[in-house]
């Protein structure tokens, strides 16, 4: 199924927000934070991986991501979708589903026996690949299945998440280094704004959240967490 639909980004934004918000897949408790794995302390937290069981969000979704694809990196530029162990196994099959594309996916690592594959499917050499994620926070996952990608001899230029944290400048610097175009849907910033703007919670939680957004490591070494990215 190929289709071309080009709604507004700032639309599709705000709708992927909502949407979150419906299927309570995003949370805020700023009085008793979630700890990350990282060791950091955050009011938000969040789970793409539900968007997979509701049928029309996650349609509305992948029509999103084509749209966003085709209009910033163009409609010709990729030979295969690959998806990440294991959140991003089932977006890539959608999505390739969506572009007409073959899809692969690669494993965190090499599964240790038979072939000692990384990378499941078949990946042509020089194949212009897309890698796609449900998230991205800094980019270091993602970064491990394109390297692996490109040491299988693809070509990675470009990436995709559904959501991006957006609010590390350590991200903007990877993909910058890696020579990687991240393209994204919506942010933490988008879904803020929809629970400001339905009034999900109060004020301080609104305003907690906010402080986290602009200073996150700050926040974190504030209320029991790390405070600084080693």
């Amino acid at each position: 199924m190929i289709q071309t639909p080009f709604t507004d980004p700032a639309v599709m934004a705000e709708l992927v927000a909502k949407m979150l918000w419906e299927i309570k897949a995003v949370h805020f408790n700023a009085a008793e934070p979630y700890k990350l794995s990282s060791g950091m302390k955050s009011p938000v937290y969040i789970d793409c991986r539900k968007l997979l069981s509701y049928p029309r969000v996650r349609s509305a979704v992948m029509d999103f991501a084509a749209a966003t694809l085709m209009r910033n990196a163009g409609f010709e530029q990729f030979d295969c979708i690959a998806g990440g162990e294991t959140a991003g196994i089932p977006f890539a099959a959608l999505l390739a589903d969506r572009l007409g594309l073959p899809m692969i996916y690669v494993r965190k690592a090499p599964k240790g026996h038979g072939r000692n594959a990384q990378i499941e499917g078949h990946m042509p050499e020089g194949a212009r690949v897309l890698v796609i994620e449900d998230l991205t926070t800094a980019g270091g996952s993602m970064f491990k299945f394109i390297d692996a990608i490109r040491a299988a001899g693809g070509v990675v230029d470009h990436g995709i998440a559904l959501f991006f944290y957006g609010i590390f400048p350590e991200a903007e610097q990877r993909f910058a280094d890696g020579k990687v175009k991240l393209h994204y849907i919506a942010t933490w910033r988008n879904v803020l704004a929809v629970a400001r703007e339905q009034k999900l919670f109060d004020e301080k939680t609104l305003s907690e959240v906010e402080a986290f957004l602009d200073a996150p490591l700050a926040w974190s070494g504030r209320n029991g967490g790390i405070s600084s990215l080693s």
